[in-house]
Formats: C-alpha cells, structure tokens, sequence
C-alpha cells in the first residue's frame, strides 16, 4: 500500500492561507454572533455567565492560537486534591481542551481553566478558523456546566 503513495513534496507550496490574528478572530466571533471585549492590542475575551473566554495569537511569529477558558467560580486551596483530580478527569475523557489547575489568586484560590493552542504558521483559512472559534466557545461551555456538575468541583 506505501508503494503506490505519491513521493513526499520536497518543498512547501509557498502559504496561500492568511496569517492567524486578532482581526480575524474578532470578525469570526462577530459571524458567531459572540459578544466580546478587546484589550486593544493582545487578546479579545468573550463572557457568558459563568465562565470567560479568552481568545489570543502568541508565539515568537503570533502564529498559535490560543484560546483560554476560566469559570468564574474559583476552588478553595483545601479542595486543590479534588481539583486535579476533577482537571485529571476531564483530560482523560475529553478530546479538546486540556484543563489545569492555575496558580492560586490574591485571595489564595485556585482557578480553572480550559486551553487549546493551536500552531497555525501555515495559515488558517476562514472556515476552519469559524469552526475552530465555534468548537471552543461550545466545549468551554460543556466544560464549565461539567465542572458545576459530573466533575463536582464548582459549586
């Protein structure tokens, strides 16, 4: 079966895609109709009543697109045991989003947080990215409703 593959392309075809960036995201999350606030320059955060997502393009070329979840609600440092356990879970049985436990807050809390990186050097073109924005807002919902529910975290 290997031997009636084509040959391996030597080169790369040179990028026809557009480069991953924050106006782009900000024109799918308008088609997505998902309200958000900008910071001005780095990063765009979309809030729902219990959870907020932020949406960023980081790395040494802003080639990856990172896109962070984080309950509002937050665990107290004696429940840090059952939060990794409930993040532990969540990763093992979930596709997207890898969850972890945060450094805690001024107040000592732990957060959550929901995260995916996406390496995006070779571009992304606008369904994909449409997609992409719309799987995360979906998922970092399911995760939040979890974490309040099955993953017995939040309260």
């Amino acid at each position: 079966m290997m031997d009636s593959l084509p040959p391996a392309p030597t080169t790369l075809a040179p990028a026809e895609t557009p480069q991953v960036n924050l106006r782009r995201i900000a024109a799918t999350l308008d088609l997505l109709d998902i309200r958000y606030l900008s910071d001005g320059e780095e990063s765009l955060l979309a809030l729902w009543e219990r959870h907020a997502l932020l949406f960023a393009v980081e790395g040494p070329d802003d080639e990856i697109l990172v896109i962070r979840a984080r309950p509002h609600a937050t665990v107290p440092p004696e429940l840090a045991d059952l939060a990794y356990r409930a993040v532990n879970e969540w990763n093992h049985t979930r596709r997207f989003a890898k969850a972890y436990v945060g450094d805690p807050t001024e107040r000592g809390q732990l957060p959550i947080y929901a995260e995916w990186q996406v390496p995006l050097r070779s571009g992304v073109h606008d369904a994909l990215l449409m997609e992409l924005l719309d799987c995360a807002a979906s998922v970092s919902t399911t995760f939040v409703d979890w974490m309040h529910s099955d993953g017995g975290l939040l309260l």
